[in-house]
């Protein structure tokens, strides 16, 4: 790679399994998890010794407005997504991940490597959040997209310190505060009306992204850019740098590293 490394991977995460939560099966989910199950494979190709250990968390079932948008075919109505996409990249790809047909609240204590939320509501990234800083995680990568636009942002958890990448709730509180959801939550009428609602092509676009992310953390050893906003409506992809200036133009503050407290110099005895 040409560009440096700004922000690099944690050294026990070369040496050992990746225990990674994907919560939302549904579009950019089921677009996410065979790239996953890819990138586990490859990691055990190049040698790393454990891959990826996954749980996927997803309450919702596959209705008939869901084949063709999302990642599923017509035999898959009704089931769980997330138990139907776990047991088929079991089966294909050989992993040996589980699936958890729950939804996630604040109460609920996840302890992963990373945390793939696959969401689109305040409510579920404040509950991501909550659930994982009560049961500790390392990674929030934050996959939301709008209408034809979208945003893939890493961050980490943990006390403020200038080398912490910020997470989504970071960089826009808002999108953790459920009183101003606004989003349609109806069921849509038909695939046609799905469609009007939100680009075919969008979750792919954001699952792209975050795969790339992902697999530079491994292939690399770490990142150039902690997040990428997409717009498909201009063609334009636009990465953020790992820079306490640009975290600043969105309002986030790094805060200032401590200085040591110089201790007193001891005095010499006299002879």
């Amino acid at each position: 790679m040409s560009a440096p490394i700004l922000h690099a991977t944690p050294p026990d995460m070369l040496s050992r399994a990746w225990k990674v939560v994907v919560v939302g099966a549904g579009g950019t989910g089921s677009a996410l998890l065979p790239s996953l199950a890819r990138l586990h494979h490859a990691m055990l190709e190049l040698g790393h010794p454990g891959g990826i250990e996954c749980v996927v968390f997803d309450d919702d079932t596959v209705s008939e407005f869901n084949v063709g948008r999302q990642g599923f075919y017509p035999n898959d109505v009704g089931q769980y997504k997330a138990t139907l996409l776990v047991n088929r990249l079991n089966l294909l790809m050989g992993t040996n991940w589980r699936a958890a047909p729950q939804r996630v609240d604040p109460s609920t204590a996840l302890r992963a490597d990373i945390v793939i939320g696959c969401v689109d509501s305040r409510a579920a990234r404040h509950a991501i959040v909550e659930s994982a800083r009560r049961g500790g995680c390392r990674y929030y990568l934050d996959c939301g997209n709008e209408t034809d636009r979208g945003q893939v942002i890493l961050g980490e958890f943990g006390k403020p310190r200038p080398d912490r990448l910020p997470h989504v709730g970071d960089l826009f509180p808002d999108m953790l505060n459920a009183k101003n959801d606004k989003g349609d939550d109806t069921p849509s009428c038909s695939m046609a009306d799905a469609l009007r609602k939100q680009s075919l092509v969008i979750n792919q676009a954001i699952a792209v992204q975050a795969f790339n992310l992902l697999w530079s953390l491994f292939r690399n050893g770490g990142l150039t850019f902690s997040a990428v906003f997409v717009n498909l409506a201009t063609g334009r992809t636009n990465p953020v740098p790992i820079d306490p200036a640009a975290w600043a133009r969105f309002g986030y503050e790094v805060a200032p590293a401590k200085k040591a407290a110089k201790k007193p110099a001891r005095r010499r005895k006299a002879a």
